[in-house]
């Protein structure tokens, strides 16, 4: 499609790039205020995209060595600071200097560092810092990035956790690693989605897939009463039952373990909680779990509610079509999804009064509520 007969869409992003693509625009441009400030701001933003890994390996060297967790401590020399985390002066003060760039540190006028803005929400968010320490699994699966476009999954991201493999008789390192990282970030996840979803008057809750439990747990202090359930692969369920024996609520809580496209559901459910499950999951899967729950819930004409990131329903979704969907093809199985995507979904397996619920954190997660007819 060309010329007169091609969407605007087409014809002025066409325009627009053969304007970019010249070099005498550039020139041209230079020699205006206005044209510098363009110019400027668009070659930050491809500087950022290459120089993005350093970045994120600052701040993995960061987390790694503990320099927050110092700088927090207060004012600081880089000697002091090169004492404190065990690295060469020379070394200390190239990863102040780095991280002050990205607003991890503060540089003082005497020299001196502090922690800064983002160092301090990385500090009040521990479970961003263990999804750092995790992403090494996937930067070496897009060491080579034409590799890994070629087949799904099968690298060290994919070992973390085989949701297509046998379960197994007892938990393996891999599965405890997992189940740890889903802890730490939990709470944020958990915080967010029920401060927009009020679970107090529900009676009998089972959250599938639910981990270690730790969801279930903030569910407990907003929920005095409910029995809580939880459903998770035998080796995942043997962790919970350990984490949540000595919880104040433990006689609250019963788990069960099996996959949770063929294990008995529990009987009489008012709400089944699927957090960050379905996105890890293709499409098929998917339909035959909500099919399954919406069985189950029939009865007790229950609730479904999901939380996990979703893609936006624009074009330009950094959090779904850039780091979702390049993580999920390395673990070799998933998408995200749009809310009207799950929707569709819902629809399609029973569910009603389908409610999309605005979080102030979609980038941690988003939320949708859901009946059965």
């Amino acid at each position: 499609m060309n010329g007169s007969k091609a969407p605007f869409a087409v014809r002025w992003r066409d325009r627009r790039n053969r304007i970019l693509l010249d070099q005498r625009f550039h020139k041209l441009a230079m020699k205006f205020g206005i044209g510098r400030f363009f110019a400027r701001r668009s070659a930050q933003k491809l500087f950022d995209l290459t120089a993005g890994f350093i970045y994120s390996q600052v701040l993995a060297a960061g987390i790694r060595a503990g320099l927050f967790e110092h700088l927090a401590k207060g004012p600081t020399s880089p000697a002091e600071t090169a004492r404190a985390i065990g690295l060469p002066d020379d070394g200390t003060r190239r990863l102040l200097a780095a991280s002050a760039s990205l607003d991890l540190a503060d540089k003082l006028s005497d020299g001196r560092f502090m922690l800064g803005p983002q160092g301090a929400a990385l500090l009040a968010n521990p479970g961003i810092a263990a999804m750092v320490r995790h992403h090494d699994a996937i930067y070496a699966d897009l060491a080579d990035p034409l590799k890994a476009l070629e087949t799904r999954g099968g690298g060290e991201l994919a070992k973390l956790w085989d949701y297509k493999g046998p379960d197994q008789d007892r938990p393996t390192g891999e599965t405890e690693r997992y189940t740890a990282l889903m802890t730490a970030s939990q709470d944020l996840v958990a915080a967010e989605t029920l401060r927009v979803f009020n679970i107090s008057g529900y009676t009998r809750i089972l959250d599938i897939g639910g981990g270690s439990g730790r969801f279930l747990t903030h569910v407990a202090t907003r929920n005095a009463n409910a029995e809580l359930h939880l459903l998770d692969r035998k080796t995942v369920a043997d962790l919970a039952r350990e984490a949540l024996r000595s919880h104040p609520a433990s006689h609250r809580f019963t788990v069960h373990g099996g996959n949770f496209l063929d294990a008995p559901l529990p009987d009489g459910c008012d709400l089944i909680t699927l957090v960050r499950i379905l996105h890890d999951h293709d499409d098929d899967i998917v339909l035959a779990l909500l099919d399954r729950i919406s069985h189950a819930l029939r009865p007790s004409r229950g609730t479904l509610l999901i939380s996990e990131p979703m893609a936006d329903e624009r074009a330009r979704s950094r959090i779904g079509d850039a780091y979702f969907n390049i993580y999920l093809h390395a673990m070799g199985t998933g998408r995200p999804r749009t809310p009207s995507e799950l929707t569709r979904f819902l629809e399609r397996t029973g569910f009603s009064r389908i409610r999309h619920l605005s979080t102030g954190m979609p980038i941690a997660t988003s939320a949708l509520v859901a009946e059965t007819r």
